[in-house]
């Protein structure tokens, strides 16, 4: 688990478009490259229909789980979306949401 060393924030895993991929911070989008023995933890879901993957080792993408809600911003109506413990342990966790057409993010607190 990195952190960004400018705001402090979770760095989280994306893929470039050349297919490498890189840690971003989720609060203040910096970048930083991965090298290739940082590891990261896999897992998944059972689902009725498919199997859902958190996070994958390696070069290979990240795929979210999506919901039917509509974004505020452009109205599409379906987003990505993960859970996140921002307060204490005893106060249900934040539920981060980000459209799929627009990429604009938004939380509900749960």
């Amino acid at each position: 688990m990195e952190f960004c060393e400018k705001c402090g924030k979770i760095m989280m895993v994306k893929k470039k478009h050349g297919g490498a991929s890189v840690l971003e911070c989720t609060k203040c989008g910096r970048e930083k490259p991965m090298k290739k023995d940082d590891a990261l933890i896999a897992g998944s879901l059972p689902s009725k229909k498919k199997e859902i993957v958190i996070m994958q080792k390696g070069d290979e993408a990240i795929d979210l789980p999506k919901t039917k809600i509509m974004c505020p911003k452009c109205e599409h109506p379906e987003a990505w979306w993960w859970m996140q413990q921002t307060r204490s342990a005893d106060e249900p966790p934040t539920l981060f949401y980000r459209c799929t057409k627009c990429n604009y993010s938004w939380r509900s607190y749960g």
